[in-house]
């Protein structure tokens, strides 16, 4: 005997992989640049508090780093997907 399920709810709104991307990339985005924030203020507080330890300078200045590094990836594959829009023709964003 054969089991019918119930349509899935989610199928009509994401028919595709690409579909379900387009819809969630630009909150990542908006996240990425959240996390950005959290990451300099994180890093300049270490800074502010470090009192001359180096130990202390050289993780704060390796938090500002690490965030700018991390938003410089997402900032370029953000350029990524609009160069791969108008080279193909597809709408993603």
């Amino acid at each position: 005997m054969a089991t019918i399920l119930p349509p899935d709810p989610l199928a009509a709104k994401f028919p595709s992989l690409g579909n379900l991307i387009s819809q969630v990339l630009p909150y990542v985005y908006v996240a990425a640049g959240l996390l950005l924030l959290v990451t300099l203020i994180s890093g300049g507080v270490a800074l502010m508090t470090a009192a001359g330890d180096a130990a202390k300078t050289k993780a704060g200045y390796g938090k500002i780093t690490a965030g700018l590094i991390g938003f410089l990836i997402i900032f370029v594959s953000f350029f990524a997907v609009q160069i791969v829009e108008v080279l193909l023709g597809v709408k993603i964003l």
